[in-house]
C-alpha cells in the first residue's frame, strides 16, 4: 500500500487509475516484496540519511515543489582542500523517481571523498519530460553556481544518472551542447562537466516504447510522458547524436562512459551499445563497460548492499580520483564497504526483482 500511495500521492486518483494497469499492480506487488527483502539495508540507509551531519536535505535549487537537492558531504578524513562533485539523477519510470533513491550512492561515495549531489524533478502527472529535463537543467545550475561554498571543486564536476535518471541527464547534456553551439543563452556550460555516466539508461526513445509497453509501462501512458510521438525523436540522446546537424554540439560533449548489465531486461544493454556506437562515430570519445549477467537493479542495489569489491564502485572513484595520488593512495588504505543485507536475501530479492 506504500508504494500504492506514493505513485497516487504525485496526482489525482483518476491520474492513479490511468497509470497503474493490469502488469503495473503485478509489478507492484513484485516491488513490495523485493523491497521487504531489502529492508535490512534500506533502513540502516535511511538512518544515515535522516540522521547523519554529513547530509544536507532538501536544499532549494528552484521555484517547483520538486526542485530540491540532497547533499552528500565527504568526510575530513580525505583532507580539507575542495573535492570532486558528482550530480547524480535517479531513475524511477519517469513516475516514481525521487531524490533519495541516491542515497546509497551517495552515502558510499562521500566515504571516498566525493560529494554528491543527488536532484529531485518533477515526475509524471506532476510534469511530462521536458519538465523533468527543465528541472534537472536548473539543478546542475545550481550545483555550478554554488558547490563551493559547500567544499566541492567547480572545476571537477560529474554528471551520472541511473535508468530514467540516466536518460533525463543525457537529454540534459545534450540540449546544452545544441544550445550552447547555436550561440544560444545558456545557464551553464558543458565543457564544465568532466565527464557523464550513464548507468542502466535508454537512449533511443523510438526502440524503447514497445519494449515498455510490453513490460507494462503502456504505450499510451509513455507516449503521454514524453509529449507524443512526435516527441520521440526530441528526447532521444541517441538520435540527437545521429543527426548530422548536431556535430557542432557533439564535438562540445565530455567523455561518456556508460554501465550496463548484460542481464538488464527493463532496459536491455543494446540501448548502451547503440548510443556508444552513434557517439564514436560523430566524433565524440565514448566508452561502454559490460556487466555479464547484471540486472537493472544489481549495479544499482544488491552490489552496493553486499559490501566488500564493487567493480562499479571503483571504477568510478579510481576514475575520479586519477592524478590526485593523496585521494588514490588513501582509497587504496580505506576498509572495504561492509555488508547491509545478508546475502541470502539479497538472492532472493534477485529471483522476486519487478526490474
Amino acid at each position: 500500500m506504500l508504494l500504492l500511495r506514493l505513485i497516487c500521492s504525485l496526482g489525482s486518483v483518476s491520474d492513479c487509475s490511468v497509470i497503474l494497469g493490469y502488469r503495473w499492480i503485478t509489478r507492484l506487488l513484485a516491488l513490495a516484496l523485493y523491497a521487504m527483502l531489502l529492508m535490512p539495508g534500506f533502513l540502516q540507509v535511511a538512518f544515515c540519511y535522516f540522521f547523519s551531519s554529513q547530509v544536507r536535505r532538501s536544499i532549494v535549487y528552484g521555484d517547483q515543489p520538486r526542485n530540491r537537492l540532497d547533499l552528500y558531504l565527504p568526510s575530513s578524513t580525505y583532507g580539507d582542500d575542495l573535492k570532486p562533485v558528482v550530480i547524480f539523477v535517479t531513475g524511477g519510470a519517469w513516475i516514481i523517481g525521487y531524490k533519495a533513491w541516491g542515497s546509497l550512492l551517495g552515502l558510499q561515495l562521500a566515504e571516498r571523498g566525493i560529494m554528491v549531489a543527488s536532484i529531485d524533478y518533477r515526475n509524471f502527472p506532476q510534469g511530462t519530460i521536458s519538465d523533468m529535463v527543465n528541472d534537472v537543467c536548473q539543478g546542475i545550475a545550481f550545483v555550478m553556481e554554488n558547490i563551493i561554498e559547500f567544499g566541492g571543486d567547480p572545476s571537477k564536476i560529474y554528471l551520472m544518472g541511473q535508468s530514467a535518471g540516466a536518460h533525463i541527464s543525457a537529454c540534459a547534456l545534450l540540449q546544452q551542447a545544441v544550445k550552447q553551439s547555436r550561440g544560444d543563452p545558456i545557464s551553464w556550460s558543458v565543457s564544465q562537466i568532466s565527464a557523464y555516466f550513464g548507468l542502466s539508461g535508454g537512449y533511443n526513445l523510438l526502440k524503447l516504447v514497445d519494449h515498455f509497453h510490453g513490460r507494462g509501462l503502456y504505450r499510451s501512458i509513455f507516449l503521454s510522458i514524453m509529449e507524443g510521438e512526435k516527441a520521440l525523436e526530441q528526447f532521444s540522446p541517441e538520435m540527437i547524436v545521429r543527426n548530422p546537424g548536431s556535430s557542432d554540439a557533439v564535438s562540445l560533449l565530455p567523455h561518456i562512459i556508460l554501465f550496463h548489465g548484460t542481464g538488464d531486461y527493463s532496459i536491455p544493454c543494446d540501448a548502451s551499445k547503440k548510443f556508444v556506437e552513434a557517439l564514436r562515430n560523430a566524433g565524440a570519445k565514448a566508452d561502454l563497460v559490460l556487466y555479464d549477467g547484471k540486472t537493472h537493479t544489481d549495479l544499482f542495489l544488491q552490489d552496493p548492499l553486499r559490501g566488500g569489491k564493487d567493480d562499479l564502485f571503483d571504477y568510478l572513484v579510481d576514475f575520479i580520483h586519477a592524478g590526485d595520488k593523496d585521494a588514490l593512495a588513501m582509497d587504496a588504505e580505506a576498509p572495504p564497504r561492509k555488508r547491509l543485507v545478508p546475502e541470502l536475501l539479497l538472492r532472493m530479492a534477485g529471483r522476486v526483482s519487478p526490474f
